[in-house]
């Protein structure tokens, strides 16, 4: 295998980005919107995530939760797990992080084109889900109709509600969402189940729909049976795998 060396050492060496602001999304998550200090763009295709160092702390990847076809910051969807995202939380703006990437392959826009979407997340796996959905958003008429499947645990971990709404409001859009358990003190509209008892309620055109998931590995094989069950070819089935990652070049 060659190797460009001056290449892998670029990579291996973080970028310098200004926190601008941080929003709890809920008790485990915040969403943190960066800038890269030099002025440069981060040119990251949806479905990238980035490696966010904290200087003596540690890094963990992170996924990019916004699409490059916004404005020149990025947003990272942080759950708090350990050390090095434990430490993210207590950021405040104007505080630096190292930040090296994008790394991952994306997801393939070029066989996405005029393809209805069918996204599946489970979790934080809205988050990269998400940098998709805003581009899909911004580039219409690049793509067919949208298709949301969005489970969390219970109502109080639920990402981005406001921009739900706004995605089902949209005419060319539905979005349907479960909870795996709910209180019996909180109001809940939505599914009581795990996320494949949203499939029966789809009406989808396999023949030209692609499924994009992101969550759970445990939640894969299940959501995958339910895709080739409406039949969704598999080679139009997409999975996020970065949380094996550590180096972010797939060497490790």
């Amino acid at each position: 295998m060659v190797v460009n060396t001056e290449l892998a050492s670029s990579l291996y060496l973080p970028m310098l980005a200004e926190l601008i602001q941080a929003e709890r999304l809920s008790q485990r998550e915040k969403l943190l919107r960066l800038r890269l200090k030099d002025g440069s763009q981060l040119n990251h295709r949806p479905g990238q995530f980035v490696e966010v160092s904290l200087f003596g702390i540690g890094e963990a990847p992170i996924s990019i939760a916004s699409s490059p076809s916004r404005d020149g910051s990025f947003e990272l969807g942080v759950r708090m797990v350990g050390n090095v995202t434990r430490a993210l939380h207590q950021l405040q703006p104007g505080d630096t992080v190292g930040v090296r990437g994008p790394f991952g392959n994306g997801f393939p826009l070029s066989e996405l084109l005029r393809r209805d979407l069918l996204f599946v997340a489970g979790g934080i796996g809205l988050c990269p889900l998400r940098s998709m959905i805003q581009y899909a958003v911004d580039k219409r008429e690049q793509f067919g109709k949208i298709f949301l499947l969005y489970g969390c645990r219970e109502p109080a971990e639920q990402l981005f509600p406001g921009e739900l709404d706004e995605w089902r409001q949209r005419p060319d859009t539905q979005v349907l969402e479960s909870v795996d358990r709910c209180p019996l003190d909180v109001a809940w509209e939505g599914r009581v189940g795990v996320i494949t008892t949203l499939f029966p309620q789809l009406e989808i055109d396999p023949n030209r729909t692609t499924a994009l998931v992101v969550g759970p590995p445990v939640m894969y094989r299940y959501v995958i049976a339910e895709c080739l069950k409406k039949g969704i070819d598999k080679n139009n089935i997409f999975l996020s795998l970065e949380r094996r990652m550590k180096c972010g070049m797939g060497f490790c």
